[in-house]
């Protein structure tokens, strides 16, 4: 797939007023300061679509990019400072929590995991919130391109025995990716255009 237009849409923190087009999308996730910015306009072809900011926790709403006009791209705040409770299920702010748990537009999320660092709990107690609400999502390691491939795949695989252990029979499907040089590109939005075939393939009555 190739990306022809992305433009801004909407910020704001209240679910219900997200754009209401049966239109499938895909939100990105991760602590803050993993990267998620910098892989957002790498995907897209735009330097400045997401603001980047070394700054931890720039983004605070959840903010719609329209994309080729026929799907969203949807950039969600870090949850680096937010701890996991399951009886309040204050995962990070209400009004991702409701994001999640409601928007029926959401087919898949990407949880963004730094490559150079070991499992952190934070990550770990979110991909399993994931799992336990039924949310299909994936993960996406990011700034492979720190450190060499050997070292990348050892994380990874260290990364793994962590989820298995946390209860995961598999691995969720994951991809290695570098913003500032184009790793995982292709296969992100291969992905991504698959499951958009069949979302309108499915929903061909809209």
């Amino acid at each position: 797939m190739k990306i022809i237009s992305a433009e801004f849409i909407v910020s704001n923190s209240d679910v219900s007023k997200c754009p209401n087009e049966p239109l499938p999308e895909y939100a990105f996730i991760g602590r803050s300061n993993v990267g998620k910015s910098s892989l957002i306009n790498m995907l897209t072809n735009h330097k400045n679509l997401a603001k980047t900011s070394g700054k931890p926790g720039k983004t605070q709403l959840i903010n719609h990019f329209k994309i080729n006009q026929n799907w969203y791209l949807v950039d969600l705040p870090g949850y680096g400072y937010a701890r996991v409770s399951k009886k309040t299920k204050e995962v990070f702010q209400q009004f991702i929590t409701d994001y999640f748990e409601t928007r029926q537009q959401l087919v898949c999320a990407f949880v963004l995991i730094d490559i150079r660092l070991e499992a952190q709990k934070i990550d770990l107690e979110f991909i399993n919130y994931l799992g336990e609400s039924g949310v299909p999502f994936c993960i996406i390691f990011t700034k492979a391109d720190k450190i060499g491939k050997v070292v990348a795949q050892k994380n990874v695989a260290a990364y793994k025995k962590k989820v298995l252990a946390n209860g995961w029979e598999e691995m969720p499907q994951h991809f290695i990716t570098s913003s500032s040089e184009a790793i995982g590109k292709e296969e992100l939005l291969i992905f991504i255009d698959d499951i958009n075939q069949q979302f309108f393939k499915e929903n061909s009555g809209f």
